[in-house]
């Protein structure tokens, strides 16, 4: 619904895009909305864009999706605004009780410098702070990049004191192109280390974890986390074209592999490190079954 930002993210997955792509018209809202109020066929809405919150009707929009029938509104946000109380307050009165927040490094000096807007970072812990106090669910997002993995543990660990942060996600980088010009991917051997250590603390302090673009076969032990399935996109259908150019689910093993949720290797990566079929392994119905059995049995939401 919104494609202007007022961040700078060097990882920006539509950054070549987000001046061509169109938002969701208002006809097509108030269709959507109409729908679910007749048919009650979805449960939740997120609302999104670039900064949805730079969206002045947006407190509008989350209370005509409650009014439609939307049991949770969620709006994925990078949360800088969430800092001014009155607006926070504004948000979860109109009916918002679900907040996708991205951060993307587990510190200041890290995370400013990826979003390109010094005091982001703290702006953004004081934001989640506020929404904290009240009954709502709080998820963060990390792209994990050469510039931020590192830094992963130490987030899990800064965020540790928040109630109402269910679920942290991990999103391993790609680039929406066929090389990795900016030189973010991780090699799998460097990230994968990082990505457990942070996975285990979370867990520690009872978060969810989901992961996403990184083979199953080598999370081990957390291959439950590997949750690549997204909900229903409605968005330019340009987008799709572009979003093609990554080449998901290209893998040496593709057609021994049981997984259901990998998504291989892409293009960009194989382009600059390889296939890596040395170190990536086809699962087999039996291990992919326990690692998901394991899963059932535990939950964090």
């Amino acid at each position: 619904m919104e494609f202007r930002c007022n961040f700078a993210c060097t990882h920006c997955m539509i950054e070549d895009t987000m001046d061509w792509l169109e938002p969701q018209s208002e006809a097509a809202f108030a269709e959507l909305l109409e729908r679910n109020a007749s048919e009650r066929k979805w449960d939740g809405i997120i609302l999104t864009g670039s900064e949805i919150t730079l969206n002045r009707n947006l407190p509008d929009m989350a209370r005509r999706a409650r009014d439609a029938g939307f049991a949770h509104v969620r709006i994925q946000t990078h949360g800088m605004h969430l800092a001014n109380p009155a607006f926070a307050q504004r948000l979860i009165d109109a009916g918002v009780d679900e907040f996708f927040i991205s951060v993307t490094a587990g510190d200041h000096e890290t995370h400013d410098a990826i979003t390109g807007r010094p005091g982001s970072f703290e702006k953004i812990l004081a934001g989640m702070a506020i929404i904290d106090a009240y009954d709502v669910v709080i998820i963060t997002n990390t792209v994990l990049t050469a510039n931020s993995f590192r830094s992963a543990p130490a987030l899990v660990d800064r965020l540790a004191g928040l109630k109402r942060l269910r679920q942290m996600e991990f999103w391993n980088y790609w680039p929406m192109a066929e090389t990795d010009r900016k030189s973010l991917l991780i090699r799998f051997p460097d990230l994968i280390p990082v990505l457990k250590n942070a996975i285990e603390r979370a867990h520690a302090y009872g978060r969810r974890v989901e992961v996403k673009n990184v083979p199953e076969c080598l999370l081990g032990a957390y291959q439950e986390c590997l949750v690549n399935d997204q909900p229903e996109l409605m968005i330019d259908p340009r987008f799709w074209g572009e979003f093609g150019r990554n080449g998901f689910d290209q893998c040496v093993h593709r057609n021994q592999c049981a997984s259901k949720q990998c998504l291989g290797v892409g293009t960009a990566y194989a382009q600059r490190f390889g296939w890596e079929a040395d170190i990536l392994a086809p699962l087999t119905e039996h291990n992919h079954f326990n690692s998901r059995e394991n899963n059932e049995k535990t939950s964090y939401l």
